[in-house]
C-alpha cells in the first residue's frame, strides 16, 4: 500500500462526523447524513494529494459513510477500536472526546496506514446483515425458551402457554427464513460459495459457522492460521515476564466470530 500524503481521522456517531486532517491539523464537524457525506467527499476532491480516511468500527453507524467514500473512489478503512485504544495509551492520552478520538485516529493512520480493513462487497454486506439478524433472533428464542421453562415450574395458565408457543413458532419461522436467505446469498457469489464448500469440509464447521466466517472474516484465505485465530479472538495470548510464565488466555478479536466458534 502506498502511504497517503493526507489522512483524515473521523470519529463517527449517530448524528455527527468529527474529523481531523493531517498534515494541517484541520478540524471539522459534519452531519452523519448523505449531505454530510457529500460535503466530506467534496472536501477530499479539493485535495490534490492522495487521501486516506479512517474511522473506528461503531456497530454500523459508519457503513453509509464508508460506502459513499468508496463509491466516490476514495480510500477508506475501518479500524479496530482496540488498536486505537492501545495507541492512545501508548501516547499517554487519557482524555476522551469526539475531537480527541478523531485526532488519535488520524495519527494512528499515519503510523499504521495498512491497518484496518477495506469495504466488503455488496453481497458480503448483505450476508453480514442476515447473519447478524439471525444471531439476534436465536438469542431472543433462547431467552424465550428459558422463560417458558421457568413459567412451567410456576404453573402458568394455559392461555399464556399458547402465547409462548405462538411466539416461539414465529421465531422459528423467522430463523428458517433467514437461513434460506443466507444460503442464497452465499450461493449467488462464486467466491463465497467456494469458501463455504471448503469450510464445511472441516469437521465441526456447519452451515451456521461457515456463514459467520464468510461474513465476519472476508480476509479468510489471505492470512495464516495464527492470524485467523487472533482475528477471531481465539489465539491464546501469553503473559510472561522473565522467569514467570503466566496463564494463556483468549481475548479481543471479532466478538461475533468468537461467540460462534468457541
Amino acid at each position: 500500500m502506498i502511504a497517503a500524503i493526507n489522512v483524515i481521522g473521523i470519529d463517527v456517531s449517530r448524528d455527527w462526523l468529527d474529523g481531523f486532517r493531517l498534515p494541517g491539523l484541520q478540524r471539522f464537524r459534519l452531519a452523519n447524513s448523505p449531505e454530510g457525506h457529500e460535503e466530506l467527499i467534496s472536501m477530499i476532491c479539493q485535495m490534490s494529494e492522495l487521501v486516506q480516511v479512517g474511522f473506528e468500527a461503531t456497530g454500523g453507524q459508519e457503513w453509509a459513510l464508508w460506502a459513499a467514500l468508496v463509491e466516490a473512489g476514495d480510500e477508506a478503512r475501518q479500524l479496530p477500536p482496540a488498536q486505537i485504544k492501545a495507541f492512545a495509551m501508548s501516547r499517554g492520552t487519557r482524555a476522551k472526546t469526539d475531537r480527541i478520538d478523531a485526532e488519535l485516529i488520524a495519527h494512528f493512520m499515519m503510523f499504521r496506514p495498512e491497518a484496518g480493513r477495506t469495504l466488503p462487497s455488496d453481497n458480503l454486506r448483505v450476508l453480514r446483515a442476515l447473519t447478524t439478524r439471525r444471531a439476534q433472533i436465536v438469542e431472543m428464542r433462547k431467552r424465550l425458551t428459558a422463560q417458558i421453562s421457568a413459567r412451567k415450574k410456576q404453573g402458568i395458565p394455559a392461555d399464556i402457554e399458547d402465547l409462548d408457543a405462538e411466539l416461539k413458532a414465529m421465531l422459528d419461522a423467522q430463523i428458517s427464513d433467514l437461513e434460506q436467505r443466507i444460503n442464497r446469498a452465499i450461493s449467488s457469489e462464486e467466491t463465497s460459495a467456494t469458501k463455504a464448500h471448503l469450510l464445511r469440509s472441516i469437521p465441526g464447521i456447519g452451515p451456521v459457522s461457515a456463514a459467520m466466517l464468510i461474513a465476519e472474516m472476508p480476509e479468510l484465505g489471505r492470512m495464516t492460521a495464527g492470524e485467523a485465530a487472533a482475528m477471531a479472538g481465539l489465539a491464546p495470548v501469553p503473559h510472561d515476564s522473565g522467569a514467570m510464565r503466566g496463564r494463556r488466555a483468549i481475548a479481543g478479536g471479532r466478538r461475533a466470530l468468537r461467540h460462534v466458534l468457541f
